[in-house]
Parts: structure tokens; sequence; C-alpha cells
């Protein structure tokens, strides 16, 4: 995980004092807090400045920008997990470096991006052709942000934007629909930017360019009269990394509507599915590519032997956990949770991390409060992250906390404890009060979430960051402690609703417009993640100098999955608890899981209670009010 960012001016005039704004600084500082330095460029008719901040996860540390013989400067958020060798001691940022310096034309570069598995956003100065190449991942797992200034003499690339009222508006998300290049000394000269786009190219669509000319109108419309965008002359094309979808509507062997709508979500009666032989064929290799990408997620870190002290009980006591999940109980984070116990090192701790927003306190709970007595700290989190925080005392004042989320977490922690008794799960009760929530939206997390701003975003972002902080309480010799995570690794379950059809929104669409309508909707879900969800939740996450990694979004488990027809993913005929997801609940069966198979999907802002901490009456998709962004 990086802060990366180039800011540009188009002209030969500079100020001295022309630095990246304090609070651009300041947010990009906090993503990568093992490395930061700045390099200067300067052409004959514009300068480049290149901001790096590191999170240093796997290899040497290499710090960023990096900058060769020639003149070629390079900014990288990625993470290599398969498609290019990278050793175990190497660095995937000096690796990419390499391939990108080693280039004589624009094809190698399509290659090269065209091969790489796993999440990355870049920025590439090519000096020879004063060019600047950026873009996103198929998928659009990392940040990046754009702004082009109203006086159309420059433009800044950035994983996070800032705060300041005055430019926040101009920032926009890079479209995850390929790469882009712009000629910085054609640009200075004429005074138009001309964004050069590569576009991903789907093996199984004839009509490419029709479909990116429809995409290119839409980015055009948001962009300032003197930007433009066009595909590059030679049209290049980058490989998607993923099968296309399979809209087959044929049932195959397995029989969906021999099964009653109306048969209760039981763990007996997910069971039967299992009987039928191509069924299971399919779970057991659902349950191999899936345990695969979490095994690339979990193992893709240092861990150091410093964890270690001499005796043996200390030893597993005091380790700390390198991996944490996004953990509410349910189907998702259950999989997830089990698959990471099997490649994670047997003695290391896994943080879960579960959130909760403090419903309104009862009058029986007002007058039974009672004072608390000290407790023991695991760990001592710094001044300013516990300020607020809300503190259990007893029983009665923890029910304040008692969401469905935490009762389905604390559930499915059992769960887990009776996989594997030997592990120790740290489950991480994360308490959020309004005032807290109110004071850290405006101090932190709405620059973070912007330039969405939606009602959805809000309550999704808010839960997010305050989850992947880590701070909260666990439950050790009986007895609640403080405790902050030091995972710098959070996995998420994200993806697995949009291919599962996990989203109430897709019963409504199966009902009005059965499968063949079922199938567009899910096919629209992941061209859409990039700027719905995955954006912003790396800004959220990365602001606590932590890595976001997505399990459901490997490009191996979404081509299994593209691969299977929609009845061997869902069958929406059969009631909620079993008919969304329905092959990872199956696999989850496999996997020696017990009540959490049958949990019906329940969204974060509804599960957390956050939508229901200040407005009721909000929709979703309204503009919120609570995002605007005050200058300092």
């Amino acid at each position: 995980m990086c802060g990366i960012c180039c800011s540009v001016t188009l002209s030969i005039e500079r100020d001295r004092d022309d630095l990246l704004h304090k609070n651009l600084l300041h947010n990009l500082k906090r993503r990568g807090p093992n490395s930061s330095q700045q390099v200067l460029k300067t052409g004959t008719d514009y300068h480049c400045l290149f901001s790096g901040h590191v999170l240093h996860l796997r290899g040497l540390l290499t710090p960023q920008p990096i900058e060769d013989e020639r003149g070629n400067v390079f900014l990288w958020n990625g993470e290599i997990f398969s498609g290019i060798d990278v050793a175990v001691e190497e660095n995937d940022t000096q690796i990419m470096f390499n391939h990108l310096s080693s280039f004589n034309n624009e094809s190698e570069i399509m290659s090269l991006f065209s091969s790489v598995h796993g999440p990355w956003a870049f920025i590439y100065y090519q000096a020879s052709s004063h060019s600047v190449w950026f873009g996103r991942d198929y998928f659009g797992r990392r940040s990046l942000l754009w702004h082009f200034s109203n006086t159309g003499n420059g433009f800044c690339l950035a994983s996070v934007g800032t705060q300041a009222a005055e430019i926040v508006n101009q920032w926009q998300e890079v479209p995850a629909c390929g790469i882009f290049r712009i000629d910085l000394k054609s640009s200075a000269l004429s005074k138009h930017v001309v964004l050069k786009l590569y576009p991903w190219k789907c093996i199984s669509r004839e009509n490419i360019i029709e479909e990116v000319v429809r995409s290119l109108n839409l980015i055009s419309d948001s962009l300032p009269p003197f930007v433009s965008i066009e595909i590059n002359e030679a049209r290049l094309c980058l490989n998607t990394p993923v099968a296309p979808l399979n809209k087959r509507l044929t049932q195959g062997s397995f029989d969906s509507h021999s099964h009653s709508s109306s048969i209760p979500a039981t763990i007996e009666n997910l069971q039967i599915f299992l009987r039928d032989e191509h069924m299971k064929k399919q779970v057991h290799q659902l349950i191999h590519v899936l345990s695969e990408a979490v095994k690339r997620r979990v193992l893709c870190l240092t861990r150091t032997e410093s964890q270690y002290v001499n005796d043996e009980f200390s030893k597993t006591s005091s380790k700390k956990a390198n991996i944490a999940i996004l953990f509410s109980g349910g189907i998702d984070s259950m999989v997830i949770a089990s698959l990471a116990d099997r490649h994670i090192p047997f003695d290391e701790p896994i943080d879960l991390l579960n959130v909760a927003f403090m419903t309104k306190p009862t009058r029986h709970t007002a007058l039974t409060k009672k004072s608390s007595k000290p407790k023991k700290h695991l760990q001592t989190p710094s001044e300013e992250n516990i300020k607020g925080l809300a503190t259990p005392t007893d029983n009665v004042q923890d029910q304040n906390f008692n969401v469905p989320d935490r009762l389905t977490g604390r559930a499915g922690l059992k769960e887990l404890k009776s996989l594997n008794p030997l592990r120790i799960w740290n489950f991480v009760e994360v308490n959020v009060t309004l005032e807290e929530l109110q004071r850290m939206r405006q101090h932190r997390i709405n620059q973070l979430v912007h330039p969405l701003d939606t009602v959805l975003d809000d309550s999704i972002g808010c839960a997010v960051w305050f989850a992947s902080r880590g701070i909260g309480y666990i439950t050790k010799e009986d007895e609640m402690q403080l405790y902050e995570s030091s995972a710098k690794v959070v996995l998420t379950g994200i993806g697995a609703d949009e291919q599962l059809a996990g989203y109430s929104r897709h019963r409504v669409r199966f009902n009005t417009h059965g499968l063949e309508g079922l199938n567009k909707e899910l096919e629209m879900e992941l061209d859409r993640i990039s700027s719905r969800n995955l954006g912003r939740d790396d800004r959220v996450i990365g602001d606590h100098g932590k890595e976001a990694r997505f399990p459901f979004l490997d490009e191996n488990v979404v081509s299994f999955l593209n691969s299977l027809s929609i009845l061997e993913k869902a069958d929406l005929t059969l009631p909620r608890g079993i008919g969304e997801k329905l092959i990872l609940r199956l696999a989850a069966l496999e996997l020696g899981l017990t009540a959490s198979t049958v949990l019906p999907k329940r969204a974060m802002q509804f599960g957390s209670k956050i939508a229901k901490m200040e407005n009721n009456n909000e929709k979703a998709s309204e503009k919120c009010s609570r995002l605007q962004v005050l200058s300092e």
C-alpha cells in the first residue's frame, strides 16, 4: 500500500515554494508511514512533482518515487499476486519499474499490465516521450484520483484528495476503464490536455470500440473544457484479466425448480443440495480457487521473528496479528476467516474486526448504569485514537452495542473457535458513539469518501473506517481489555454479493425480469464496482496505514464464478438464507461452518446500525449533507 501523487504544471514558470498542499501531503503520508520522498522533473515546458509514501509489506523496503539513469520515474501502489514472477525477497515496485524501463514501445507496456494479477494503481513518467502514464487495475481495487486546475495550466493525480474547500469538488476518480497517457510537451504547447486511453478489451466482445466510445462520452462530461479524451491512435488494448460472464440460461444437471420456495432456511435443507454430484464438484472447485486467493493475500507480506519471545507460553500469547478481517459473522467473512485459518501460521493470532454504532439507550439502561473498575490494557493506543472511544462498563450498557452484526459476530466467533480452538481469535469489538462518529467524520472521513457523496457512501465509509482502524476491546481471561490491532493487511468480503446475487435488488430484478435480467444485473455489478465501492474503501482503509485485500475479486475466483451459469451460483426461487449466494453457502458447509451458512444477507449499514444513528428518513442514493468538507 502506498500514497502516490504526481502534480504537473504545464508552464515554464514555477514558484520556488511550489509544494503539494499540506493537507494532501498529510493524507498521503498516512497511507505510507514507512518512507516518504519527492522527485521533481523539469522539462522545457513543464514541471512534474512526484511524491511517494510507502507502507512496507514485502521484500526490501523500496522508497518511492524510484528513478533510473534515463530520467524515468515510477510510482506504484499495488500487489503482484501472480502473472509476473516476484521472488519472496524481491519488491514488486522495483520489478515493475525494471520491466517498464527496458521497454521500447507501447505494446510492451500493454502486455505488462495485462499480465499482472492483483490490485494496482500506478504513475509512470517516460522521459524519452515526455509522457505520463497512469491507471488502475480492471476492478479499480486501488484508488487514483485526478483533478485539473481551473486555469488550465496543470493537473494532479493522487491516491487520495485533500479537504481544501477550494479544490475538493474538482477531484474525481480515474475511471478503471484502461490506462491513460498524457503527452506533457504537446499539452503545454497547445494549452490543451489530451487523455489517450488504452482500454481493457474483453475477448468475447466484438464491439469493443463502440463500447469504449460510449465510455469516453461519459468521462468527457465530467472534464473541463481544456481536457479531452480519445482512444490511442494504434488502437492498442489491454487484455481483460478475467473470463467473460456465462449468460447461458440452461439449468444443467441440477434441477433448481424441484425445490420449493417455501422451504425453511435450515442447515438440513442446505445439505440436500450437496447430494447433487455436479453441484458438489463446483462447490469444491470454488473452495480451491478461493482458498488459493486467500493464501496469496495472507502470505504476501513480511513476517519477522522479532514478534517472538523466549518461553513457549509467552511466545503464543504475545504474538501480534498480521492479518485482520472485517468481520460481521456473515457468510462472506466467515468463509474468509476459515480459509485464512488454513494458511496463516498456527501460532499467529487473527484479528476479527467487528464494528457497532451505539443505539439509543433505553430508560432502563440509564437508571442501572454502573461505574467500571479499571481494566488491564493489552496495548495502549494513542491519545488521539482513544479520545471519545466508548468504554464498556457492565452488561447493561454493553447492550447499547448489541447490534445485529455484533450478535452474529459473536456467534461466528464460537464457530471459528470450534473449528480451530488452538488459534487465538481476537474478536475486536469496535464501539462507536454518536459523538465520535461526528467528530471523526468531520476530521478525517469526509475527505476520504470524496468524491463520492451519497448517504450510502457516508454510512459504509464511516463503518469501514472505524472497523479497519481496529481500536476496541477484546475479551481475555473473562475481562474486557483495550486493544489496538497491529495487522497491516485487512481482508474484506466485498465482491461476493456482486457476483452471487446477494443483494435484495437482485431478487427484485429476478422477480421482474427473470434469469436474463438477473444476469444483466450481475454483469453491471462488476462493471461498476470500481466507481461504486472499491476506490472509496481503499482510501478509507489506507488512511490507517493498512492495506485492503479482496479475495472474492481475485482474477481466478472471478473467472471461475463467471464460467458458471447463474443457477449454479444462486437460486432466487429459494428463500433468503439459502437462495442468494447458494454456492458460497454450500462451500461454507463443506468447510465445517454451521449456523452462519444460513444467515440471510444484511447490509453493513444496517447490521452495524450506523444507518439509524442520525437521520432515519434518508434514501441511500441521496447526496449526504454530512459529507460536506470545510476549509481550514
